[in-house]
This record gives C-alpha cells, structure tokens and sequence, in this order.
C-alpha cells in the first residue's frame, strides 16, 4: 500500500460571476488569489485558485465561474459543505465580520465538540467556519482580516451519501480513521494538519445533487508523485475507473468517481503554484500551461474581466 494520505489538497465548485466569486473569497474572507488561469478541459472559463500566502496544499479553494451558470442543486451525491478552519478565538470576529458584510450566515452551533459556522458565498455555495484551539499559525497573506484571525486552510467537507459503506471503504484505505458518529454523520480523520476531516452524511431522503453554481465539482487528495500511481491502482482494487495520470501544470492528477457518486481527485504536492510564478506575484496574470500558450490570444479574448462593472 502506499503511504496515507494526510488530507485534502483543494476543493474545486462552479461558481457564476467571476468578479463577485473573486471579491468574496478574497476581499471578504481574505483568501489569497494564488492562480489566475482556465480550466483545462474548457478554456472558455476561468480556473481561480485561492488559499493561504504561498497556496500551499490543503488551503485552496478553486473555482470555474461560469458567468451563465444556472444554479445546481446541493444534495445527495455531491461534498455538500465545505468546512474552514480557524483559531476558536475568532469565531466572534467572524460572525461580526459575515453579518456587516451582508453574507447569509446562520448562528454558531456544535458538532462534535467544535463550534461551526455555517454560511453560503454568492451563489449559495454552503460553506462552514470550525473553530479549533489546535489551528496551525498557517501562512495567512496580508490582507482584510487580521493574521490572528484568518482562515488557515480547510477544516474538511462533508459528503451526503445514499449509503456510505463503500465510501468509508474507500477512505480508510486511504489512511482516514473512523473518529465519532451521530445523527447519520460518520467522521473519518486523517493524520495531517489541514483538510484532514470528511464527515460522511447518510441522508437517502435528500433531493439528489445536481451539478450548478453553487455546488462542488470534486475533493482533490493529497498525494505524492512517487505513489500516485499506485493509488491509481488501489482505485482500481476497489472497483472504481480511474483516469489516467494528467499534466494539469502545477500537479498532476488522477480522478475517480466513487460509488456514492461524489468525484474524488488525487493530486500530487509537487511542483505546486510557484513553479511559473514567484511567490510575490502570484495570482497577479492570467498564466495558461504552455500547451495553451499558443491560444493565449483567443483565449483572453474570450474571457469576462475580473473586475466589477462601475
């Protein structure tokens, strides 16, 4: 078996306009935009990448903002919530920060020990701020909200399932441990400091997830290049269709949709966001793969500026 996997390296959800989805994740919940680039199976789009100062892995949240894009449906089949983590001493600051800027945000609760916010960005995107006292320093850019209290990355998602036994399967294969449960919610831990939670929803009764603005695309994992391929094959041990290893640039990939109908990535670390850009700019251009580069002008030419109309 290859070595465990430490958690989640980015999330991926389809957003509608890119500068409103570009203003929220970094003027009102400080993220840093990391990558400016298209999303490689359709260059007509934005790709946007946000995370910690340097992106590093297990602190991006990427977007395809498709200005058209219909809203989806969240439910069954899909990461139904994206989970951030932050110090618990910030939550207040939080919940003041989220109303004063007009977001739908409902009142703190518990789960498992930890205070939660729940929110949803402009599209409804349901997202979830946990508050530890163990939250790593992180790498916070500077920007609106202060270092103490900003995001350090993600917390974890939660996954809404028919039946999650082969999900659980499949995770912990991956190294993920079976850590509480209840009310229907399974929550499996990995070893790493960031993005190491998936809570297992089994919610039949849900309305099944449809794929739109506002939903997630797919939950990439942490891999390394020496072992990816060989959980392309434990993929394949459990039944499921791999894809083939793919370029994607700043790491490659494998993705394979699970029995519960969510898609699963597995991306490797290296050799990350800084390999076409240097840290102190990151973010700052459109930067395309150089098998795009010659469509560079066709390309930019058919994207929406990433500023707001006046």
């Amino acid at each position: 078996m290859p070595a465990d996997i430490p958690g989640i390296h980015h999330v991926t959800a389809i957003g509608s306009d890119p500068a409103e989805n570009l203003a929220f994740y970094t003027e009102t919940l400080g993220l840093r935009l990391v990558k400016q680039s298209v999303n490689q199976d359709d260059v007509s789009v934005y790709h946007l990448f946000y995370g910690d100062y340097g992106g590093s892995p297990g602190t991006s949240m990427t977007f395809f903002p498709y200005p058209d894009a219909a809203p989806g449906q969240v439910g069954r089949g899909q990461a139904t919530t994206v989970q951030f983590l932050v110090p618990d001493g910030a939550i207040d600051y939080w919940v003041g920060r989220l109303e004063s800027e007009g977001v739908d945000v409902d009142d703190p609760h518990d789960r498992f020990g930890d205070t939660v916010v729940p929110f949803r960005d402009p599209d409804g995107l349901p997202l979830e701020l946990v508050g530890r006292a163990d939250a790593p320093a992180g790498d916070p850019p500077e920007g609106p909200v202060p270092a103490e209290h900003a995001i350090r990355g993600f917390f974890g998602v939660t996954l809404s399932l028919v039946d999650p036994h082969s999900t659980a399967t499949l995770l912990e294969a991956m190294g993920f441990e079976e850590t509480t449960s209840d009310g229907g919610r399974q929550r499996y831990e990995a070893d790493g400091d960031l993005g190491y939670v998936v809570d297992l929803h089994e919610d039949p009764e849900a309305p099944r997830g449809r794929p739109g603005a506002g939903t997630v695309h797919h939950v990439a994992f942490q891999v390394t290049q020496e072992n990816q391929a060989e959980w392309r094959e434990v993929l394949i041990d459990h039944g499921l269709r791999p894809t083939e290893i793919i370029d994607r640039k700043w790491f490659e990939s494998v993705y394979a949709r699970t029995d519960g109908g969510v898609l699963f990535e597995y991306a490797t670390k290296e050799p990350g966001y800084t390999v076409d850009e240097e840290i102190e700019h990151l973010g700052e251009r459109l930067v395309l793969p150089e098998w795009l580069e010659d469509r560079r002008g066709e390309i930019e030419a058919g994207l929406p500026p990433l500023t707001a109309a006046d």
